[in-house]
């Protein structure tokens, strides 16, 4: 159980000044695979091959001097029994681990009414057993956390539907899924719409509210200890891009996570506000906001990995996911090289310094900031 109970930690203006001088963001990338080959959409079809699995592996393999740490798979489409020793081939040869399996929930025709909200028992009950089972493969593969997204769990009309009845399945589902194989922490990640329409659990708040709805719920004896020494068994997987659908800011979003100890993993992309998924590369549109997100990261000492959730229809996956990586990198290195003592003073103290800080980031982005005039006086 990898332990995020300092997320919670409360810190004074100067505190916080010696915890960003102190602490440096580990960047360790992880992937999806389901991405190493994107299929179609709605309205085109695929541009690239299907690959089988083996040679994803192979493409992700070759980035592992680049930076790629971890994979993300869902069962039992990209990792089931039947193939799981590939990877585990992968993490012998290369380092790069399998960090969580995620049951697949949303793709099947079965869920066409949802998964684990499903009204129809027997569809619900199947989703269930995917999750425990899910669950299972996660704790045999010593992965870090299990991703859970309530993609398909949702509605179009809303005329007519018990909420309450949907989110009492979904949470309820979930609980005895983790109850029947303790121990392993899950990682819900919220979005707003798409496939559905509206989506069960679908923004930060909404995930805080289902993690301990869900945790109030939790019997099993090992589950029950965790929880009493402090630890979120169910966290949350926010995404960039379903962050910005949802017209939340995303600093203060991960900020919200991060104040209940429940930032189990990251997905990075960018977005632009509202608008369907479109999983761009990082820092494409809006690097800003990347920037106050990992700054905010490095407030609170976020020590997860940073997911990279792309869809590269245009460009070879392998390139894509380098631009990410170092979209992130040199995002992270503007983040470092601010003066976090003056950062923390203008925020603590926003009468006496009126404007500095936008002066200063305009600075700190800028190629050549000799050739802006001085910066203002800082008080």
């Amino acid at each position: 159980m990898i332990d995020l109970r300092d997320q919670m930690e409360r810190r004074s203006p100067e505190e916080m000044v010696k915890q960003l001088e102190d602490f440096d963001l580990d960047l360790k990338f992880s992937a999806g695979i389901w991405f190493f080959a994107p299929g179609g959409g709605r309205f085109h079809d695929r541009y690239v091959e299907d690959l089988p699995m083996e040679e994803r592996l192979a493409l992700a393999a070759d980035l592992a001097d680049y930076g790629l740490a971890g994979l993300e798979a869902h069962y039992p489409n990209e990792v089931n029994e039947g193939n799981i020793d590939l990877f585990r081939d992968l993490e012998k040869s290369t380092g790069i681990r399998l960090i969580t399996i995620v049951p697949n929930l949303f793709y099947d025709s079965q869920f066409e009414f949802g998964a684990l909200s499903s009204p129809i028992p027997e569809v619900r009950k199947a989703a269930i057993e995917r999750t425990k089972t899910t669950l299972e493969l996660n704790r045999e593969m010593g992965t870090d956390f299990a991703i859970v997204w309530p993609g398909i769990d949702g509605y179009e009309n809303p005329f007519g539907i018990d909420f309450i009845a949907a989110r009492d399945r979904f949470a309820s589902g979930l609980a005895e899924a983790m109850d029947a194989v303790p121990g392993v922490r899950v990682a819900e990640e919220p979005k707003p719409y798409e496939p559905r329409g509206k989506i069960i659990y679908g923004t930060t708040p909404e995930g805080i509210l289902m993690s301990q709805k869900v945790e109030s719920m939790l019997k099993a004896e090992e589950n029950v200890k965790l929880m009493a020494d402090g630890h979120s068994l169910v966290g949350l997987n926010p995404e960039v891009g379903h962050v910005l659908m949802g017209f939340e800011d995303l600093p203060y979003a991960f900020s919200l996570v991060m104040e209940y100890g429940k930032l189990a993993h990251t997905h990075w992309n960018s977005q632009p506000l509202g608008n369907y998924d479109q999983d761009l590369d990082v820092g494409v549109i809006g690097p800003e906001q990347t920037e106050a997100a990992l700054y905010v990261l490095k407030m609170h000492g976020y020590r997860g990995y940073f997911g990279i959730d792309i869809n590269p229809e245009r460009i070879p996956v392998t390139q894509a996911l380098k631009n990410c990586m170092d979209a992130l990198r040199a995002a992270n290195d503007r983040v470092n090289s601010l003066d976090h003592e003056k950062v923390i003073g203008s925020t603590s103290n926003p009468s006496k310094n009126r404007g500095w800080l936008e002066a200063y980031l305009i600075r700190a982005r800028a190629d050549d900031p000799g050739s802006l005039p001085p910066l203002p006086d800082f008080q």
